[in-house]
């Protein structure tokens, strides 16, 4: 097993509808996919982002993309027009997720 960001197996992108942000999570191998569907659970998700998401985490499997997509609500603090935090629409959740650190299977990495 080694400690690795998610940046180093997988891509990501963000957006924003509302008061709630989703973040898509693609596996850059199938064998990848199938770990990160067993381990990047909805409770790993709320505990990353516990400072900024006070609402339910919901994931969604697109097994044909190897995507793993998390709508994070009651994240933006109003929304784009209601708030004052800088990412007002949840661009910069995908980053902030690519560097959640998890221990990942050496054979995985190779």
């Amino acid at each position: 097993m080694a400690k690795v960001k998610l940046m180093d197996i997988a891509i990501a992108r963000s957006g924003d509808k509302g008061d709630g942000s989703n973040v898509g999570v693609k596996a850059k191998t199938p064998a990848i996919y199938a770990f990160l569907k067993e381990n990047l659970t909805t409770a790993v998700v709320k505990e990353h982002f516990k400072e900024i998401c006070f609402g339910d985490v919901t994931r969604y499997e697109l097994d044909n993309l190897n995507v793993l997509n998390f709508i994070l609500e009651d994240s933006l603090g109003g929304g784009g027009t209601e708030t004052l935090i800088m990412d007002a629409q949840g661009k910069v959740h995908s980053l902030a997720m690519l560097y959640m650190e998890m221990d990942v299977p050496d054979e995985l990495l190779a």
